[in-house]
C-alpha cells in the first residue's frame, strides 16, 4: 500500500434501544506524514466492554486509549509485532485497574485492531468483535470469533447444526482484562488493493445484520453512509446491544504513480461450471425439443425416448446446480479454520431483494411516523424518498439503496427524539426540573 492511497474512513457508535449506557469504544490514529506512515501506518480499533454498566465502559475506554498510544511508542518493532505487544499491554493495564477495586474485578473488553501500512493490512484480535474486508464482490471475515460456538467448531466434536442450535451465541472465551495474560490472534499482513474496504464492528451489529448486508452497504455506499445505514438496521431489528461500526476504504493509486493492479474477481457458484455445463444444458435442451418434434413425422417411439432423455438430463443438471448452490451456502455460513485466510465469505454484490427490503422497511417506518405524529424533517424525507422510488422502478439499485438509506435515517431521527423524551420522563417525570425566574443563576 502506498502513502498516496488516501484512506476514507468513518465510525459510528450507538447505545442501541435497550441499554442504559454505551460500553463500546473506538479509536482512529491516522499518520500525518509519509515518514510516520512508513513507520506505523494508520490504526483503527473497536472494543466492546463487558462486566456491566461503568465497568465495561471503562475497560473498552482503557483499550481505546492504551493500545494506540503503546503502539506508537514501540518504534523499534515491526507493525505486526508492535501491534500484538500493544494489545498485550492493554490487557495488563485493564487487569491491573480491575485488581484495584473489588467492583471492577474481572472487567473486560473485546478488541479488534487494524493497521494499514506499506506492507498491507494486519489485524490483532481478542474476543468476538470482527474485522471484515470487502474486495470486489465479496466480503471476507478476517478474524476468528473467540466464542463458545466457534471454539466448538474448531474442535470438530459436534456438528455445526448442533452447535448453533444448542449453544448460546454470546458466550466469550477470550477477552482483554479478566486475566493477567492473554493470547492475541494476529492476522496478516494481507496485501491491500485499491478500493478495498475494511470493516471493524462489535457484535451488536453482527448479531442482527448479515455478512452479505454489511458487504453490500460498505461496497456501494461511502463509509459514513454505510456506518449510518448499518446502525439504523441493527436498531430497527431490536437494537438489544450497543452498536459500533468503523469503515475504512483504501484509495486508488494516483495516475502519476502508474496503473492500478488488476483485481481477480472470484466467480460465484452460478459461473463455476464453465463450458461443460453450457454444453450439457444445450444437448439436453436439443434432445427435449427434437423429441417433441419427431411425433409430427410419425416417429413416436424415438421422439418419446429423446424427450424423456432431455427431461432427465435437464432435471439432473438442475439437481446438480441446486446441490452445488446449497454446499456453497453452507461453506459461506460456516467458518474455515485456516489461520491467515478469510474465515468466512459471502457475496457483497447488490441485489434487488435487499433494496426492496429497505423499501418495505422505509414504508412501514414512514407509516408509523405519520400515524404517531413523530417530529420528522418531512421536506428532506420526501425528496430523497421520491428519488429512491424512482431509482428502484428504473432498476438503478445503487442509487435507490443510497436514497432509501437516507430516507430511513431521516425517519430514525424521529425515533431518537422519542427516546430522548422517554428518558427525560423516566428521569424527571413530566419534564426536566425548571428554576423559578427569581432563582435563576446570574448570566443564564
Amino acid at each position: 500500500m502506498l502513502w498516496e492511497q488516501k484512506v476514507e474512513y468513518a465510525a459510528l457508535s450507538d447505545i442501541g434501544f435497550r441499554r442504559r449506557n454505551n460500553q463500546d469504544s473506538y479509536a482512529v490514529q491516522i499518520a500525518h506524514d509519509r515518514e510516520e506512515w512508513g513507520r506505523r501506518g494508520h490504526l483503527f480499533l473497536v472494543a466492546d466492554g463487558m462486566g456491566g454498566h461503568a465497568v465495561g465502559e471503562l475497560a473498552s475506554k482503557i483499550a481505546a486509549d492504551t493500545i494506540p498510544h503503546t503502539y506508537q511508542k514501540l518504534q523499534d518493532a515491526d507493525p505486526p509485532e508492535a501491534l500484538k505487544a500493544a494489545v498485550v499491554a492493554g490487557n495488563a493495564t485493564i487487569n491491573a485497574r480491575g485488581e484495584l477495586n473489588r467492583d471492577f474485578t474481572r472487567m473486560g473488553t473485546t478488541c479488534t485492531t487494524l493497521v494499514l501500512y506499506p506492507k498491507g493490512a494486519v489485524v490483532a484480535h481478542v474476543g468476538d468483535s470482527r474485522a471484515y474486508r470487502v474486495r470486489a464482490d465479496r466480503i471476507e471475515q478476517l478474524t476468528f470469533d473467540h466464542s463458545l460456538q466457534w471454539e466448538l467448531l474448531r474442535q470438530g466434536k459436534m456438528s455445526p447444526e448442533e452447535i448453533f442450535r444448542r449453544e448460546p451465541r454470546n458466550v466469550i472465551t477470550r477477552s482483554l482484562g479478566p486475566q493477567p495474560a492473554v493470547q492475541v490472534d494476529v492476522e496478516g499482513p494481507y496485501p491491500t488493493r485499491p478500493n478495498d474496504v475494511y470493516v471493524l464492528c462489535s457484535d451488536g451489529l453482527t448479531g442482527l445484520v448479515s455478512d452479505e448486508e454489511i458487504g453490500i452497504a460498505c461496497r456501494e455506499l461511502s463509509p459514513s453512509e454505510a456506518c449510518r445505514l448499518l446502525v439504523d438496521l441493527a436498531n430497527l431489528r431490536g437494537g438489544p446491544d450497543n452498536i459500533t461500526v468503523l469503515v475504512a476504504r483504501v484509495g486508488t493509486i494516483p495516475s502519476e504513480m502508474g496503473s492500478e493492479p488488476e483485481i481477480e474477481i472470484e466467480t460465484t457458484t452460478e459461473s463455476r461450471f464453465g463450458w461443460s455445463w453450457l454444453i450439457a444444458m444445450f444437448v439436453a435442451g436439443v434432445l427435449f425439443i427434437v423429441g417433441n418434434v419427431l411425433p409430427y413425422f410419425d416417429r413416436f417411439i424415438t421422439g418419446a425416448v429423446m424427450e424423456a432423455a432431455g427431461i432427465i438430463g435437464l432435471g439432473s443438471l438442475v439437481l446438480v446446480w441446486l446441490g452445488a448452490r446449497r454446499r456453497e451456502q453452507e461453506r459461506a455460513a460456516l467458518p474455515e479454520m485456516t489461520p491467515g485466510t478469510p474465515y468466512r465469505t459471502a457475496s457483497a454484490r447488490i441485489n434487488p431483494e435487499f433494496v426492496t427490503e429497505l423499501a418495505n422497511l422505509e414504508y412501514n417506518l414512514q407509516r408509523s411516523a405519520v400515524e404517531e405524529g413523530w417530529s420528522i424533517e418531512w421536506t428532506e424525507h420526501n425528496r430523497v424518498y421520491q428519488l429512491a422510488k424512482t431509482a428502484l422502478s428504473e432498476r438503478r439499485y445503487q442509487e435507490s439503496l443510497r436514497d432509501f438509506a437516507r430516507a430511513i435515517h431521516v425517519l430514525m431521527g424521529g425515533i431518537h427524539l422519542l427516546r430522548k423524551h422517554r428518558d427525560q420522563l423516566l428521569r424527571w417525570g413530566k419534564g426536566p426540573p425548571t428554576q423559578k425566574a427569581e432563582e435563576a443563576p446570574e448570566g443564564k
